[in-house]
C-alpha cells in the first residue's frame, strides 16, 4: 500500500513539472499601444516578469535639444524624452514620464539642386528609465523613407521668399529705370519690374539647393521599433 501511495506521488510531481510552464506560458497576455494610427503592429506581451514591444510598434519622442543638419555630422548622438507617460489600451504602463531616449545620427545627406532637402539618417538606439535603468532599442524615424527631413511647406517657403525678394528688387529696378527719363513713367517700372522680378525669383527658388533640417527643442519625431525590446516588471 505505501510503494502504491509513493509512487502515485512520484507521478503527481512528475506531471506538476511538465504542466508548470504551460500554466505559467497560459497567464501571458496580449494588450495593445494607441501611439500612431499607421503603425504596423502595435501588440505588447505581457509577462510575469516583463513587457515585451513587439517589433512594427511606433513609439513617440521629443527632442531634448535643438538640432540642425548643417551643424552635425555621423556619429553624433542626440537626446529624446517621452514627452508622456506611456501606456498600453489596457492600462499597463510601458514607459514611465522622464525616460530618456539616446540616438545616434549615421548619416546626413546634405542639400541638393532643384530643392532636394537636406535628409539625416539617424537609429534610436537605448531607452534610460528615471532609475538609470538603460535598454538597448533599435527603431528609426517613422518617415516614407526612414530619414528625417524638412517638410514641402518649408520648400515652398523658400520659394515664395525667393520669388516675392526678387520681385521686391525688380520692381525696385523697374522704377528707378521708369523714373530717370521720365517720372511719369514710374506706375509702367511697376508693371514691368514685378513680373520680371518674381519670374526670376521663381525660377532661382526652384533650381537651388533644398533646406537643411531643423529641430526645435520639444519637436515631436516617431519611430518604428525594427526589433522587439523588453521592460522589467519591478
Amino acid at each position: 500500500m505505501l510503494k502504491k501511495l509513493f509512487a502515485s506521488l512520484c507521478i503527481l510531481s512528475i506531471i506538476g513539472i511538465y504542466t508548470t510552464p504551460a500554466i505559467a506560458s497560459s497567464a501571458d497576455c496580449v494588450e495593445h499601444l494607441n501611439v500612431h494610427k499607421d503603425a504596423p503592429c502595435n501588440i505588447v506581451t505581457i509577462q510575469t516578469t516583463k513587457k515585451t514591444v513587439e517589433q512594427g510598434n511606433v513609439l513617440m519622442f521629443k527632442f531634448d535639444e535643438k538640432f540642425f543638419s548643417k551643424k552635425s555630422e555621423a556619429g553624433a548622438i542626440v537626446h529624446f524624452t517621452v514627452p508622456e507617460a506611456l501606456y498600453t489600451e489596457e492600462g499597463t504602463l510601458i514607459l514611465p514620464c522622464g525616460t530618456k531616449i539616446v540616438a545616434e545620427v549615421t548619416q546626413i545627406e546634405k542639400p541638393k539642386w532643384f530643392n532636394k532637402n537636406a535628409r539625416v539618417n539617424m537609429i534610436f538606439r537605448q531607452i534610460v528609465l528615471p532609475d538609470n535603468t538603460c535598454i538597448d532599442i533599435k527603431a528609426r524615424p517613422f518617415t516614407k523613407d526612414y530619414k528625417l527631413k524638412e517638410g514641402p511647406w518649408t520648400t515652398a517657403g523658400k520659394i515664395i521668399a525667393s520669388t516675392l525678394t526678387l520681385g521686391i528688387v525688380g520692381a525696385g529696378a523697374g522704377v528707378g529705370f521708369a523714373f530717370i527719363p521720365t517720372p511719369a513713367k514710374i506706375g509702367a517700372g511697376f508693371a514691368i519690374g514685378i513680373p520680371v522680378g518674381c519670374g526670376v525669383g521663381l525660377a532661382l527658388g526652384l533650381i537651388t539647393p533644398g533646406c537643411h533640417y531643423k529641430a526645435k527643442q520639444g519637436e515631436v519625431v516617431y519611430a518604428i521599433l525594427i526589433e522587439d525590446f523588453s521592460v522589467c516588471n519591478k
